[in-house]
């Protein structure tokens, strides 16, 4: 079993008090922090730029998980990295050289890795599992750009063909993971999990996050 790791998407934190939710994830166990950048172009809204990975970078010591929803990644994967980010995921439908932003990200000593919204199907990121350009592929089970969207249950049939294709990849998935939707994730495949506003709107952060693992633990690869 890969690591089954748990990570809240400081999307879903108190705007004003970022580094104290940056914080509060670490101290109540998450494995990493995920960052949603968004440019207003590939999805309609604007969320964060560099400044918010440098200020986790100095608030933190757990890795920064960056998701950029933009449109022309090349162009700003190098300023991403820079302030500290230790994975980089660009979006299969960017513009771009899918190839060569992905080696360029390794060249720079971070993880790699590619993102597909829930209608795109799972093979287009087939080639970069079989070159094996990407560390992690993140599926998303929302239409990105906002949170607190409901699960969607349809793309856990492409997480299982995309464990199916590569066992040694990490798939990670974003969007409305809470205590139920982790179960079936996790069956097909998942072992990444970002999950924002369950988590960030609990008292006890700490048991929710406990609570999230044991059950992806428990039900890994259960439906494959």
């Amino acid at each position: 079993m890969p690591d089954i790791q748990i990570m809240p998407s400081i999307l879903a934190a108190d705007f004003g008090r970022l580094a104290d939710g940056c914080v509060r994830a670490e101290a109540a166990g998450a494995d990493q922090l995920h960052v949603d950048v968004m440019d207003g172009v590939f999805v309609p809204n604007i969320s964060f730029g560099p400044d918010v990975v440098k200020m986790a970078a100095v608030s933190v010591s757990i890795p920064r998980n960056v998701h950029l929803m933009v449109m022309n990644p090349q162009n700003h994967i190098k300023a991403f990295a820079a302030a500290g980010s230790d994975t980089i995921l660009i979006h299969v439908e960017a513009r771009c050289d899918i190839p060569e932003t992905l080696s360029a990200i390794r060249s720079m000593g971070k993880r790699a890795g590619i993102t597909l919204n829930p209608e795109t199907p799972a093979e287009s990121v087939f080639q970069c599992l079989d070159e094996r350009w990407v560390d992690e592929v993140l599926v998303m089970s929302v239409h990105p750009g906002f949170g607190g969207q409901k699960y969607l249950s349809y793309v856990e049939q492409k997480v299982a063909a995309i464990r199916r294709r590569a066992d040694w990849v990490d798939i990670s998935i974003d969007g409305g993971i809470d205590a139920e939707t982790v179960i079936p994730a996790a069956a097909h495949g998942v072992n990444l999990f970002v999950a924002g506003s369950y988590l960030f709107k609990q008292e006890d952060m700490a048991a929710a996050i406990k609570d999230l693992r044991r059950s992806a633990q428990e039900n890994y690869c259960r439906n494959l």
